[in-house]
């Protein structure tokens, strides 16, 4: 089955599951349960993170780290390894007690509410988090046995491409069939808030889009979702917000759009091979304009862009006989933000 018609099959029947093959004709997110203590004063955030800190003896890995999160939209938390990005998560998850600040989760403490919360969320895993030994069908079930009201197990193996995998055990499956048991065990509660970390790790481009489909659906169905990832164009493609953490603490926060046009005035910036001599450029603009290869093969022109300095950019290349690609006027592009902020590369 094509990637993109299993991706149409799991958003049709996770928004609107209604064939007999599925277990019930409820929203993929179940109501609260009547006994949960609900904080009436967030009843619009799916996640509220205030002043949260974490150390490791001498090591501050969150520091004083701020997040919110709207019920049904995507956050997605970028940082490089080390950042405190998979720490924050598993707070929020309840795996991790906080050494400062304020976690609410749907409303609930994370720790001191962690029964009540376990049945509205889902957590995909960046280790999988399956027994080795569990066979794939075991471990979906077993997840599935902890909702009231689970997706259909052997139609979400089907969908997800794991029929052929159902009696292999965790150890044995590839990194892609590992990750997509890891997706379908994260949904098959149907959560309210869902746990995504780095979850296209590993998986070809066909399943990557059936991902990318889930997402969207999920969000359009009111599911709030919290992700990690290292792709840029997944974050950017996916995420109502961004934020980006470095040591721990935010570095820049907003919508793709913000956090891209943020700084970005009076800049024009292009793609094209590394190393160009740009001594023509500069003779070509006037002194009042800066060329600079910021990293190999990024270009950055600083000063007031008019359609003459375009001209001239253009002229330049084509004097040279290269070809500008990925030209941005008064934007970066978030791997551009990512790595001013950063200084390192994602890795």
């Amino acid at each position: 089955m094509a990637a993109h018609d299993a991706g149409r099959i799991l958003l049709d029947v996770v928004n609107s599951p209604s064939s007999e093959s599925v277990a019930s004709s409820a929203p993929i997110h179940p109501a609260p349960s009547p006994s949960a203590p609900v904080d009436h004063d967030s009843t619009e955030l799916a996640l509220s993170v205030r002043g949260l800190v974490k150390r490791y003896g001498d090591i501050t890995a969150v520091d004083g780290l701020d997040l919110e999160l709207r019920r049904g939209q995507v956050l997605a938390l970028l940082g490089p390894n080390g950042a405190g990005k998979t720490t924050t998560i598993e707070i929020c998850e309840g795996f991790l007690a906080a050494d400062g600040g304020e976690v609410r989760v749907l409303g609930l403490d994370p720790i001191a509410d962690n029964d009540a919360l376990r049945t509205r969320i889902g957590v995909m895993l960046q280790g999988g988090g399956a027994y080795p030994g569990a066979r794939a069908g075991e471990m979906l079930r077993l997840c599935a046995a902890y909702s009231a009201n689970p997706l259909d197990v052997d139609w979400l193996l089907a969908t997800l491409g794991l029929l052929d995998a159902v009696r292999t055990p965790y150890r044995r499956l590839s990194g892609g069939q590992q990750q997509r048991l890891a997706l379908a065990c994260a949904i098959v509660g149907r959560p309210e808030l869902v746990f995504l970390d780095e979850p296209t790790a590993g998986l070809d481009a066909a399943a990557r889009i059936l991902v990318w489909e889930l997402i969207d659906r999920l969000r359009a169905d009111g599911v709030s979702v919290v992700l990690t990832t290292h792709l840029m164009d997944e974050a950017e493609h996916l995420a109502d917000h961004l934020v980006i953490i470095d040591r721990g603490s935010v570095v820049a926060r907003g919508t793709p759009d913000e956090v891209t046009s943020r700084g970005a005035e009076n800049e024009l910036r292009f793609r094209a091979p590394s190393g160009l001599d740009l001594d023509l450029l500069v003779s070509a603009l006037a002194e009042e304009y800066e060329v600079t290869e910021t990293q190999p093969g990024h270009y950055l022109v600083v000063g007031e862009v008019t359609p003459q300095v375009l001209a001239a950019v253009t002229a330049w290349c084509a004097q040279i006989d290269v070809l500008a690609t990925d030209m941005r006027v008064e934007t970066r592009s978030l791997e551009d933000v990512f790595l001013e902020l950063t200084g390192r590369e994602l890795r």
